[in-house]
């Protein structure tokens, strides 16, 4: 396959962009792919995980992308793809300004967009959605963006809220990932959910199903299943 490069962002901060990010990036290396992960984010919360992950797990290499370690290196060099590498996952820093943002998109790049279930969140991401979407940078180069509802909790007002927004949008409207603690036992752990060998995850690896097929079918299906989480049965 070629390289395959995937950025998770949201100018809004605490949105779950490192959940999304982690747990793409350990889905892919559990295929067996080399994978590397790229943190913007000063906070270094990607790479905090990674050298968490177990020895026994396939690795994932991580890049700090905050800054420029090395002033003799151009950024362009430093943040270079090396050869090799199937898959490319890039955690954005929180408030950054959509030309930093467009500058690291690439031909035919994967955008997913992680939002939370509250007005303040729904009305930044909507306001960042409509940036992005007349940027001309993100038309010209064939940029794919998804949207994915996280941290939300079945039959609330506001899920339903949430959902209406993502649905008038025009993009499509992948998934929504559930509240619970198991992302946060998983990022404790240096894993993702679905490396997580319990009946407990079930609910979750069915979450995950609609965005994995998204990001591996590029060209086909862009409107996407959707599986409202009020629907489903938690464990």
């Amino acid at each position: 396959m070629g390289l395959q490069r995937i950025l998770v962002t949201n100018r809004k901060g605490g949105c779950g962009k490192t959940t999304l990010t982690s747990n793409i990036a350990s889905h892919y290396a559990s295929q067996g792919l080399n994978v590397r992960l790229f943190d913007h984010d000063t906070q270094g919360s990607s790479l905090a995980w990674i050298n968490r992950r177990p020895e026994t797990l396939n690795p994932i290499e991580g890049v700090d992308a905050s800054k420029n370690s090395d002033h003799r290196l151009t950024r362009s060099w430093q943040l270079r793809v090396p050869p090799g590498t199937d898959v490319a996952v890039m955690d954005t820093p929180a408030g950054a300004d959509i030309t930093e943002l467009t500058a690291l998109f690439q031909l035919n790049d994967t955008v997913l967009i992680p939002v939370l279930p509250s007005p303040i969140d729904i009305h930044a991401t909507a306001h960042f959605i409509k940036e992005l979407l007349t940027t001309g940078k993100v038309r010209n180069k064939l940029i794919r963006l998804g949207v994915v509802a996280n941290r939300v909790r079945k039959n609330t007002i506001m899920y339903h809220a949430l959902e209406r927004f993502l649905f008038s949008l025009n993009i499509p409207f992948i998934s929504s990932l559930r509240d619970t603690q198991l992302y946060v036992h998983a990022f404790e752990l240096g894993i993702g959910v679905q490396e997580i060998n319990s009946p407990r995850n079930k609910v979750d690896k069915e979450q995950w199903a609609p965005i994995l097929r998204w990001l591996e079918t590029p060209t086909a299906n862009e409107s996407a299943e959707i599986r409202p989480l009020f629907s489903q049965r938690e464990n």
